[in-house]
């Protein structure tokens, strides 16, 4: 079993309905993991009191910045895993369509369209 962002405290930049997902994107993270965080967006099932998908924009430490300054990470309750690394990921916009689309490719959500709340 993975484990979970803990988030002290974050500042809500986006919202989403993404089928029957909702999803937040969070920046300004505080947080006591190892992982310093740039973004999170966080998919929460309709009905559901917690996410059950986290897609994490991580800060690469001085050593590991061969590939970019950002790691991609997903994690849900069975998997924790970089997917991507680059410099790109440290924008919002970008970092927002690269965690939808993960997000899509996660929850199998197939044809899904988006919409974004705020």
């Amino acid at each position: 079993m993975s484990q979970f962002p803990k988030i002290s405290t974050a500042i809500p930049k986006r919202r989403y309905q993404y089928g029957e997902y909702q999803a937040s994107l969070l920046g300004e993270i505080e947080s006591p993991d190892i992982s310093s965080y740039q973004y999170i967006m966080a998919f929460v099932a309709e009905g559901a009191a917690e996410p059950s998908l986290f897609v994490c924009c991580e800060k690469a430490r001085p050593n590991q910045r061969v590939d970019g300054r950002y790691l991609l990470r997903v994690i849900n309750s069975a998997l924790s895993e970089v997917l991507d690394q680059s410099d790109e990921l440290g924008e919002l916009s970008i970092f927002a369509d690269v965690a939808l689309d993960t997000g899509k490719q996660m929850l199998n959500l197939g044809d899904t369209e988006y919409w974004k709340i705020q």
